[in-house]
């Protein structure tokens, strides 16, 4: 067998993603939140990248060095403009009398008497929520208990789940400690009186006999009800409890009226999460018949390239250092500039974007969500002329402002549902008229899904059954079984 050696001419195409497509993709796909985190980080690494002042936006041009490091301008961009050097002279140095002004502006949240002199430190007027572990450490510390018994309760108290539940098993944290699991038991008992009622149980069942004990609730048939028909109480079948106790549904009502008075949850009340607010990245305004779109530019910095260095290109002498130093400049300029110009492109998507979603659903905007309009993808692609996988990154994370309230774009986007008319009407607002339906029931006699069917029916809606309870349980709304109220 003989090897040799050949040359072929082969020519062939491959789909190759550059650099500056690749950043552009990732920054599409970012949040707000996430898009200035990423510019300031580039900011810190990025030494020719800078915040232009406000009073420079107007007539910022963009300016870029070349490879022969002249002054190049860029294309379509707006956002550089020649900065003066820092030269420290009057930077700062105003003759004002700062003390002065902080004294008659005064606190802000707080007030204090100045006739007792110096004002009481700010750090005496923050405060901090108590979590339920301070809370219950605190309690413990204030329980008469041994030096063994304090390091069990610690074990105890750091164990328990954001409910309350204690999440470790007595046996594991008898291990733990090296002790019997008999003195964990007695310890857990003292944690069991604290503030709030039913804190440490190991399940719900325990969880509200404790709190039957400390509320003081002297109704046996809670306590029987509790212990032996949870089941029944969970699916409202309470005439199968009077039915084995030999009661009359009055009284198991009664009862489960009191049992509906406690807390399952006793630890969710020291941790609930704080409500973060959601910054729009689109405004949308009405002015007159038509929508006016406005993309929030407000806390995003706006980037240019410094002039220092450009300075620095002009002066420095053609030597091996000064070449190294020149490709440095010339990389961080490069990166610079695609970076600006990545986030020009994702600004200027966005804005295409929502100006397609407001002029599909221009109707929900007048006439609420009832007209929502059945949209995919694949529509706003065709019209801004982009591909799909474009669409989905710019409806990812981003909320819109509008007359009706705050949406993430995705809201927007919905599949039809076909009407007797041949007419197609969104999903949501199928959503929509089930939980209208649903919320002018009569609480006694709930809608069951066939008579939701026929309630959409008359309204020209055909949807089967199965359809129904899938929606319904999208919205998180129980069945007909469950939302009956006795009492």
């Amino acid at each position: 067998m003989a090897f040799e050696l050949k040359q072929n001419l082969k020519l062939s195409q491959q789909l190759i993603m550059t650099p500056q497509l690749q950043q552009a993709i990732k920054l599409l796909q970012l949040s707000r939140m996430e898009m200035i985190d990423v510019i300031n980080q580039e900011m810190e690494e990025n030494p020719l990248l800078e915040d232009m002042p406000p009073e420079d936006y107007d007539e910022a041009e963009l300016s870029t060095v070349s490879e022969e490091g002249t002054i190049a301008e860029v294309e379509d961009f707006k956002g550089i403009e020649r900065t003066e050097e820092i030269t420290g002279e009057g930077d700062g140095k105003e003759d004002f009398d700062w003390s002065s002004y902080l004294e008659d502006y005064g606190s802000v949240g707080a007030s204090y008497d100045r006739r007792d002199g110096e004002a009481p430190s700010w750090d005496n007027l923050l405060t901090k929520k108590a979590t339920l572990t301070d809370h219950l450490m605190w309690q413990l510390k204030l329980t008469r208990l041994s030096e063994l018994e304090m390091r069990i309760g610690e074990q105890i108290v750091g164990n328990l789940d954001t409910n309350g539940y204690l999440a470790a098993t007595t046996e594991e944290i008898a291990r733990l400690e090296d002790v019997e699991e008999t003195e964990v038991e007695a310890v857990l008992a003292k944690i069991q009186e604290y503030d709030p009622p039913g804190i440490a149980a190991r399940n719900l069942q325990e969880c509200l006999l404790i709190q039957v004990r400390l509320l003081g609730i002297e109704n046996p048939l809670v306590d029987v009800i509790i212990q032996n028909h949870m089941k029944d109480l969970e699916i409202k079948n309470y005439n199968h409890i009077a039915k084995k106790n030999r009661v009359s549904i009055d009284e198991v009502l009664q009862a489960v009226m009191m049992i509906s008075d406690m807390d399952p949850r006793p630890g969710s009340i020291y941790n609930e999460e704080r409500i973060q607010a959601i910054i729009p990245d689109v405004y949308v305004f009405k002015a007159g018949d038509e929508y006016k779109i406005v993309l929030n530019d407000d806390g995003m910095p706006r980037l240019r390239i410094s002039n220092f260095y450009k300075e620095i290109m002009g002066n420095v002498k053609n030597d091996s250092n000064s070449d190294n130093g020149k490709k440095y400049i010339r990389e961080r300029v490069q990166s610079a500039t695609w970076l600006i110009k990545s986030i020009q492109q994702r600004q200027r998507t966005i804005y295409k974007v929502a100006e397609s979603i407001v002029r599909y659903q221009k109707d929900f905007f007048d006439r609420g969500i009832n007209y929502l309009k059945p949209l995919v993808l694949r529509d706003i692609a065709y019209d801004v002329e982009m591909h799909e996988s474009t669409i989905s990154r710019v409806v990812t994370n981003k909320y819109m402002y509008t007359p009706r309230g705050i949406f993430e774009l995705k809201y927007f986007f919905s599949s039809s549902i076909q009407k007797k008319s041949g007419e197609a009407i969104a999903s949501k607002s199928v959503k929509e008229e089930i939980r209208k339906a649903i919320a002018s029931e009569n609480p006694k006699n709930p809608y069951s899904d066939h008579e939701i069917v026929s309630l959409l029916e008359g309204k020209g809606i055909k949807i089967a059954r199965r359809t129904v309870a899938k929606y319904r349980e999208m919205m998180n709304i129980l069945p007909s079984s469950r939302r009956k109220r006795y009492f």
